[in-house]
C-alpha cells in the first residue's frame, strides 16, 4: 500500500469513491428506467392508438337493421361498396322483403332482401342510394386463437337511436365450437366463442380481431335459464363459412347445407366410424362403406363426430370436397359430391314458417298505435338521422318474386354477368351455325371431328360415325358412361352457347345462377349456372377472372355418375377464346382426353351422319 496514492490509502476517501459510483451507478440507472417508462408509454399510446384506429374503421360499416317503420331489428356489416351486407336470418325474418339500414353516417337507407341460409342463420340484405359504402375487411377465421383480443359492435336492445353502434371489447373463448339447432332449423357448426358482449341486437352483427378484420357475425348467446342478456358467453357464424355461402347468397337463393348421405358414431378406441350410409348417395358410389373411418373432410381433420358435423356445417350443399378414409385396404382419398340437408319443399317450407322467439319481432300496428314512443327516444331530427333515399319503396325496383328464390331479381343479374364475360370470349357466333371440332382422342390414331348440329351430335373417327340425338332420351346416354358421353356433352355445349334447343325460347333465358363452387375439391371457387335440357340437368362452371367456361356436368337418372367435361389449355383463335384439351370424366376416373386441333363454329353444313356405332 506504500507505492498507492495517499488520497486513495485513506479509509475515508475510499468511502467517498465507493459513494460516489454508488450514486452514479443509481443515477444512470434512474435514468434508463425513466427512458424505458417513457417508452413503455410511447408503447401503450401506440397500441391504443391502433386500437382506437381499429374500431373506427370497424364502425363505419356496421349497419343497424331495422323494419320499415323503424321497429324491431338488430345488426349487421356492411361487405361490398355497392351496399351488399351481412346479417343474421332470424333478423330479417320478421321483416320479409324489405327493411332499413342505419349507418353510423346518421343516415337510413332503404334495404331489399337479397339471398338466404335459413339453416346457417345467414342472410344477405342490400343497402341501397349508394355506390360507395364503406366495407368491412374479411379475415380469416382459421387462424382465430382462443386468447386473442377481439370486439363486437351492434345494435344491443336497440340503444343506438342515433345509429352510433356500441362498441364492446373481450377475448375468443373458445373456436369450432358447435351449437344444436334452436328452434326448428338454426345449426352453428364450428363457430367462435366470445366473451364479449352479445345481446339481444347485437344479432348479425360484425365481430372482428384486434386488427379490425371482420372474423364473424355475431347471432347466439347461452341465454337458457338466465333471460336474454348477457353472460360472457356469445357465438358467432365464423367469416370462412360466410365465404363459402356468400356467392350463393348473392344469387338471391334459399341456401342449404351438406351432408355425407352417411351417420357416423365414435367407436370405444375414439375413431369415428360410419354406422349408415345411403345407397343413392355419391358417397356410396365413391366406396365409403359401413364401418369405414372417417379421417378428414375437404382438408379438415375428423377425430370426433362432433368434428364431421363441425365441417359439413360449414358447407353448401352441391359441394365437391376430398373425403380421406380408411377402409380394409388401408387409406383411401376421394371426391364427394355432398347432398342437402333438406328437400327444396321441406327447405322453404321452415323458411316460410318464420322463427318466433328467436329474434325481436315487429310490432303489430294496433300495436305501435297503443304504445307510443318512449320519452327518452330522441326524433329523428333531435337524433340527427335522416332518410338518405326519399323514394321509401325504392326496394321495389330490386326485388323480383319466383317460387324457390328469396329475391330473383339477384339471380338474374349474377346470370347476365356471368354470361356477358363468358359470351365475350367467344366473340360473334352465326345464329345457327353448325360447329366443327377436329383433333385426336387419346389412344386412337384416327383423326377425330365432332360435327355439331340443331338436329345430330357426331363423332366421326376417319369416316365412322357415332350419332347422338338430342331429341331422344339423353339420360340413357349418360348411363352408358362411355365416349358419347363426350359428344353428348360437346353438342350441349354448342346448344347453349347459341341458345337453341329449347322449345320455349333461348336456353340461357331458362339458366340460374347456382352461386361459386368448387371443381374436383380446388380451393377457388368458380361461377356456376345450371338449366335445365330435355331430361338433363346441366351445370357449367366459369373462371370468375376471365371468363372462360372450365367444366360442363350432365347429371342423368339418380344414382349415375354424370358427365363431366372439362375444358383446358385456351388459346386466342380470330379473336376467339377457345380450349386445346377437352377431358371426358366420369366419377374420379379420366374416360378420355380429346386434342383439339381446330375448331370452327361457322361451319355452313355437316356431314350426315350414317350407321350409328355404339360407343366404347
Amino acid at each position: 500500500m506504500t507505492n498507492c496514492p495517499r488520497f486513495f490509502c485513506s479509509a475515508r476517501n475510499r468511502f467517498r469513491i465507493w459513494f460516489l459510483c454508488g450514486s452514479l451507478f443509481l443515477l444512470l440507472a434512474t435514468l434508463g428506467h425513466a427512458q424505458e417508462s417513457a417508452n413503455l408509454d410511447d408503447q401503450i399510446k401506440l397500441i391504443e392508438s391502433q386500437r382506437s384506429e381499429a374500431v373506427q374503421r370497424a364502425i363505419a360499416p356496421t349497419v343497424a337493421v331495422l323494419g320499415d317503420g323503424g321497429e324491431g331489428g338488430g345488426s349487421g356489416v356492411v361487405i361490398s361498396p355497392d351496399g351488399y351486407a351481412l346479417t343474421n336470418f332470424h333478423v330479417t325474418s320478421p321483416f320479409g322483403t324489405h327493411m332499413r339500414g342505419g349507418m353510423a353516417d346518421g343516415k337510413l337507407y332503404p334495404a331489399v332482401i337479397v339471398g338466404v341460409d335459413a339453416t346457417g342463420d345467414l342472410a344477405l340484405i342490400k343497402l341501397l342510394g349508394r355506390n360507395d359504402f364503406p366495407v368491412a375487411t374479411l379475415g380469416d377465421s382459421r387462424k382465430v386463437q382462443v386468447g386473442q383480443w377481439c370486439f363486437a359492435i351492434g345494435n344491443p336492445f336497440l340503444l343506438a337511436t342515433n345509429l352510433q353502434p356500441s362498441v364492446s371489447f373481450g377475448i375468443i373463448s373458445g373456436v369450432e365450437r358447435y351449437q344444436y339447432p334452436a328452434g326448428t332449423i338454426l345449426e352453428y357448426a364450428d363457430c367462435i366463442q366470445t366473451d364479449a358482449a352479445i345481446n339481444p341486437g347485437n344479432s348479425g352483427g360484425p365481430l372482428f380481431n384486434r386488427e379490425g378484420e371482420l372474423i364473424g357475425i355475431n347471432g347466439r348467446g347461452s341465454f337458457e335459464k338466465r333471460g336474454r342478456v348477457n353472460v360472457g358467453v356469445g357465438y358467432a357464424i365464423s367469416i370462412n363459412q360466410v365465404k363459402n355461402f356468400v356467392g350463393a347468397l348473392r344469387g338471391g337463393r334459399f341456401v342449404d347445407h351438406a351432408t355425407l348421405g352417411a351417420t357416423v358414431a365414435t367407436d370405444d378406441a375414439g375413431r369415428v366410424r360410419i354406422t349408415n350410409i345411403l345407397n343413392s348417395s355419391d358417397a356410396y358410389r365413391r366406396g365409403l362403406r359401413y364401418n369405414n373411418e372417417i379421417l378428414e373432410i375437404a382438408g379438415r381433420s375428423i377425430r370426433t363426430t362432433n368434428e364431421l358435423k363441425n365441417v359439413l356445417g360449414t358447407l353448401p350443399s352441391d359441394w365437391r370436397v376430398k373425403v380421406r378414409f380408411r377402409n380394409s385396404d388401408g387409406e383411401q382419398e376421394t371426391l364427394v359430391r355432398l347432398g342437402a340437408v333438406h328437400t327444396q319443399e321441406e327447405l322453404l317450407e321452415l323458411v316460410q314458417g318464420g322463427l318466433p322467439g328467436m329474434g325481436p319481432m315487429p310490432k303489430k300496428p294496433e300495436e305501435k298505435e297503443k304504445q307510443p314512443a318512449p320519452e327518452n327516444k330522441p326524433t329523428d331530427q333531435e337524433s340527427g338521422i335522416s332518410e338518405a333515399q326519399p323514394t321509401k319503396n325504392l326496394w321495389k325496383d330490386f326485388f323480383s318474386e319466383k317460387p324457390g328464390f328469396a329475391n330473383f331479381h339477384f339471380n338474374r343479374l349474377e346470370k347476365e354477368r356471368v354470361l356477358k364475360a363468358y359470351l365475350a370470349t367467344l366473340g360473334e357466333l352465326p345464329p345457327g351455325a353448325n360447329w366443327k371440332l377436329t383433333g385426336e382422342l387419346a389412344g386412337d390414331n384416327r383423326p377425330a371431328d365432332f360435327l355439331l348440329s340443331d338436329n345430330s351430335f357426331t363423332l366421326d373417327r376417319a369416316g365412322l360415325q357415332q350419332n347422338v340425338d338430342p331429341k331422344q332420351g339423353l339420360s340413357k346416354i349418360i348411363a352408358k358412361a362411355n365416349l358419347d358421353g363426350l359428344t353428348l356433352a360437346l353438342g350441349v355445349w354448342r346448344q347453349l352457347c347459341l341458345g337453341t334447343g329449347n322449345a320455349q325460347g333461348n336456353l340461357l333465358d331458362s339458366a340460374v345462377y347456382l352461386g361459386t363452387m368448387p371443381i374436383l375439391g380446388q380451393s377457388i371457387l368458380r361461377d356456376v349456372l345450371e338449366v335445365q335440357i330435355s331430361d338433363l340437368k346441366v351445370r357449367l362452371y366459369f373462371n370468375t377472372e376471365d371468363g372462360t367456361l372450365l367444366c360442363l356436368e350432365a347429371f342423368g337418372d339418380e344414382g349415375d355418375d354424370p358427365v363431366e367435361v372439362y375444358f383446358d389449355k385456351y388459346e386466342q383463335v380470330e379473336a376467339k377464346l377457345l380450349p386445346r384439351q377437352i377431358r371426358l370424366q366420369y366419377g374420379i376416373d379420366t374416360a378420355n382426353v380429346f386434342q383439339a386441333k381446330e375448331c370452327k363454329l361457322d361451319v355452313t353444313a355437316t356431314t350426315s351422319p350414317v350407321e350409328e356405332e355404339s360407343g366404347s
